[in-house]
């Protein structure tokens, strides 16, 4: 029996089961948001000059700028993981405002990078057929969907960091932060890969890896009320868009491990476990950025601090999604056996 969360593998998608598939997907269109919500109608405005005249409510909404709010926060401070630090804390409060829009800016270009770098590069395996799968016209229409779907949310991230360098009179370029450690990790590995095709399953593993556990990413931001509105709400609004895509994700890899040898699917299960490591794990190299940059009196040995306190301590916890799709896969003991998750 399949789980209802990934649904009719793709690999069935043929004259008898294609219906419950391609009911399932949808023509490409604008983030799912809440139209009585003028928050997210203005952050869904902001994808497109021409959402005014598209609107199903012709009426004047207000844009992004109007909807900020200066006294709030723009980042949840329990999510910066030196936060109860005495170093910080004795920061003045324009200063932790600053270390603030920092993250909520280096959290926003982690999200563009994970989905500019890996997950359409890991889609594009699909529609460009590299597995040799042939996927059905059904697969990769909903592929390319997807992959629409994550162009909006790379320029929904990017409108948001833009609203708070332009609210804030901060420039905080994004130049001043490395790549996020997913892509690092993600780069790292295919760098080191054994052949084309072992480089392939790296990005699927990846890409699957991200689409899967991403929703559990974006949920740690959404709880505080002391934040920018309009910052929760860019993260709602593409929440909920990839609790669908995490279905896709699943299902790809399905129809795909069914195909690999025993040496391939070692090798995915492997990049699976690299993968799980690297997202869910806490971005030190970022912080050390930020922290350099605002030149933070006693700052390094803040970080030095912080890693020891937090080692071995995941950001994101819950990826069980991937661990039930590779329960379904009859594989789970194999990915936790290659330590992402504790066996308990």
């Amino acid at each position: 029996m399949i789980d209802p969360d990934f649904g009719v593998p793709l690999a069935h998608a043929d004259a008898a089961t294609a219906e419950p598939v391609r009911a399932r997907l949808r023509p490409p269109e604008l983030p799912t948001h809440d139209p009585a919500d003028p928050v997210e109608s203005a952050v869904i405005r902001g994808l497109s000059h021409s959402w005014p005249r598209r609107a199903a409510v012709k009426k004047a909404e207000p844009d992004l700028d109007a909807m900020f709010e200066p006294d709030l926060h723009d980042f949840p401070e329990a999510m910066i993981p030196f936060h109860t630090h005495p170093r910080y804390l004795a920061l003045d409060q324009h200063h932790r405002a600053r270390v603030e829009a920092w993250a909520w800016i280096a959290y926003n270009k982690n999200v563009i990078d994970i989905e500019q770098h890996v997950v359409n590069p890991g889609f594009g395996l699909i529609t460009s057929d590299v597995f040799g799968i042939g996927p059905h016209d059904t697969v990769t229409v909903g592929v390319l969907q997807a992959m629409v779907d994550e162009q909006y949310h790379t320029l929904m991230h990017q409108n948001a960091n833009a609203l708070t360098r332009r609210r804030r009179g901060w420039a905080m370029p994004d130049a001043v932060l490395p790549p996020c450690r997913t892509v690092r990790a993600h780069d790292a590995a295919i760098a080191h890969a054994l052949d084309p095709r072992h480089a392939a399953l790296i990005r699927l593993a990846f890409t699957t890896v991200a689409e899967t556990s991403i929703s559990a990413y974006l949920g740690l931001f959404t709880g505080d009320e002391s934040v920018q509105h309009v910052n929760r709400s860019t993260v709602s609004v593409h929440r909920r868009d990839e609790l669908c895509h995490s279905s896709l994700a699943g299902e790809l890899l399905m129809m795909i491990f069914d195909e690999l040898d025993a040496t391939e699917r070692e090798l995915l299960l492997d990049a699976l476990a690299t993968g799980i490591e690297a997202f869910t794990g806490n971005d030190m190299s970022t912080w050390a950025a930020i922290v350099a940059h605002e030149q933070i009196p006693g700052g390094q040995a803040m970080l030095a601090d912080t890693a020891a306190a937090t080692a071995g301590r995941p950001v994101v916890q819950d990826c069980t999604a991937i661990r039930r799709l590779c329960g379904h896969l009859g594989v789970e003991a194999d990915l936790v056996a290659r330590g992402p998750f504790d066996p308990a």
